[in-house]
């Protein structure tokens, strides 16, 4: 924030600072009493001033040679801890010039990779027509003291191996520092080579990347944070500075809020567990009072607020027609009070209050699904969606925004260490939970037709026309895909599965006919047809006739 806006404004940022810094320096209870905190207020970004380089024991390595700009690890980390920056190589060598240290001048000028998407591209465009911008580089930089080392990055990198994770030693972690300080120097990105096709580049600019400045207390590879940074990024490129947040309460408000450090620069709330809905109804309806009806609000929770005790507040808002768009982190569990379960957990899961034993095995109920819940309302947008497959999750956002009325976007975020997942594969089950129809992609759009086939629209996922994906195995053959391929790879549903990974449970079957007949009515819905479904009445046709 700049020197005369923080003037205009009625925070008194020196004394933010002066609270910071003394956290920083490992002051606690003998703080002295703090005129923010006694109004319930973070004042914004001081997540920015957090250092967590004391924690990780690894970091990432960029390996420029074999980067292709795809963007992929700066929209999945969930701590705002790695940036790519395109830069001309006239501004490179200008910043670089500034640089005293030759064999680190070098070792920076060798984190800039020459791609065809912000390179090759606009170099054969300029071949024909000399007047296009010439090629620009593109670098990878790493926060170490945002990083919590979960590694996500390097997993959502996959084939392209741009990015390892190596020890933090005291050797290494000033240059990354240096590095990043580098970084800071650098011009912000050229419009001109900023794809604009490419939602994943959104990240490229300054102002979007900057909605979530990281140093939240969340878990390493936290798969709520990349998919909120996400939502923040897309609304701020639509509409500015014009949207604030009423969030209900539960880990983003937790993690959002780990006193002194809040990690949004834009402005939000939060009211109890189960009446976000209520509370955002006030906002909005005072908003569009004082002649703000083009600001844009979002309501965001977990499923246990939006699906579970709150899901009436939630319903009365979505009746009320109200211009609010809502976010729901769907763990499929009370991530916030240790994994309790949810009517969004899957049949079979082990949780807090359905625990695994002799005589009962996990949840029992089928798992409710707001998507259709919502769709029921009238005039409603609703999305299923996944952070991880950026083209869906980005065109789900952007038409929420466009959207006349209220919206809910259901979106899958593991909680990994309730859901026993590493922390590096919140991205990698999210898509795992598409294939296997866990969490089925889709759009329900009211304006796209009078009917429930024109309105809804499954694309996204795998073989929509059959029951189950089919997908290149380990052995390189193509093999079928269900539900319970998901499960055995998920710590929650382990006790159903002998050491081999094969099911041993009758609950394990059930869960996967509920998520076939869950699929099969989203088909149907979408007015597409079954192949598999097909054979099956034929078969019993012709078992008949016989």
């Amino acid at each position: 924030m700049s020197a005369q806006e923080k003037n205009n404004h009625w925070y008194d940022y020196q004394r933010a600072e002066e609270v910071v810094d003394a956290y920083n320096k490992g002051a606690g209870s003998s703080q002295p009493a703090d005129e923010f905190v006694a109004q319930s207020v973070l004042p914004a970004g001081t997540g920015g001033a957090r250092d967590f380089s004391y924690i990780a024991p690894e970091l990432p390595e960029y390996l420029a040679e074999n980067c292709v700009g795809c963007m992929d690890c700066v929209n999945n980390c969930p701590d705002t801890a790695i940036l790519g920056k395109i830069v001309t190589p006239e501004s490179l060598e200008a910043e670089l010039a500034n640089v005293t240290d030759e064999a680190h001048k070098e070792y920076l000028r060798k984190q800039f990779a020459t791609t065809v998407k912000y390179h090759g591209q606009f170099e054969k465009k300029r071949a024909k027509d000399p007047s296009q911008p010439e090629g620009a580089l593109f670098g990878i930089f790493i926060d170490p003291t945002k990083c919590k080392g979960c590694g996500e990055c390097v997993e959502v990198c996959g084939n392209h191996d741009a990015l390892k994770m190596i020890k933090k030693t005291p050797e290494n972690l000033p240059t990354y520092l240096e590095t990043y300080g580098f970084y800071k120097t650098l011009p912000e990105s050229p419009i001109t080579h900023i794809n604009k096709s490419d939602m994943r580049d959104l990240m490229l600019k300054l102002g979007n990347l900057n909605m979530y400045k990281g140093g939240a207390g969340s878990c390493m590879g936290c798969g709520e944070a990349s998919v909120i940074r996400q939502m923040l990024a897309a609304t701020h490129e639509k509409v500015g500075d014009r949207f604030g947040i009423v969030a209900s309460t539960g880990c983003n408000t937790v993690y959002g809020s780990t006193y002194p450090y809040n990690p949004y620069t834009v402005p939000w709330t939060n009211s109890l567990f189960e009446n976000g809905p209520t509370d955002a109804m006030g906002v909005r309806a005072y908003w569009d009072q004082n002649g703000h009806e083009d600001w844009v609000l979002w309501n965001m929770g977990g499923d246990g607020a939006m699906l579970d005790i709150g899901f009436q507040a939630l319903s009365r808002m979505l009746m009320s027609g109200m211009n609010i768009k809502v976010l729901v982190l769907d763990t499929q569990v009370y991530s916030n009070t240790g994994g309790q379960q949810s009517t969004s957990s899957y049949t079979g899961q082990e949780s807090k209050m359905g625990a695994y034993g002799k005589s009962h095995h996990g949840k029992i109920e089928r798992r409710k699904e707001l998507g259709q819940i919502c769709v029921m309302h009238p005039n409603v947008f609703v999305a299923q969606t996944i952070g991880s497959n950026s083209t869906h999750f980005f065109k789900t956002i952007n038409r929420a925004l466009d959207f006349k009325g209220p919206a809910v976007i259901n979106v899958f975020t593991t909680c990994q260490p309730e859901h026993g997942v590493a922390d590096n594969l919140a991205a990698h089950q999210a898509k795992l939970a598409v294939q296997s129809r866990a969490f089925p992609l889709f759009i329900y759009d009211p304006d796209a037709g009078p009917t429930m086939k024109s309105r809804f629209n499954l694309t996204g996922n795998p073989n929509p026309d059959r029951d189950w994906a089919w997908v290149k195995g380990a052995d390189g053959n193509m093999q079928e895909l269900t539900f319970i391929d998901w499960a055995k790879t998920e710590g929650r549903f382990k006790k159903h599965f002998d050491k081999d990974g094969n099911p041993t449970t009758q609950d394990m079957q059930n869960a996967k006919l509920d998520r076939q007949l869950n699929w099969r009515l989203l088909q149907e819905l979408a007015g597409v047809d079954n192949k598999d479904l097909l054979a099956e009445i034929e078969a019993k046709k012709t078992v008949t006739a016989s």
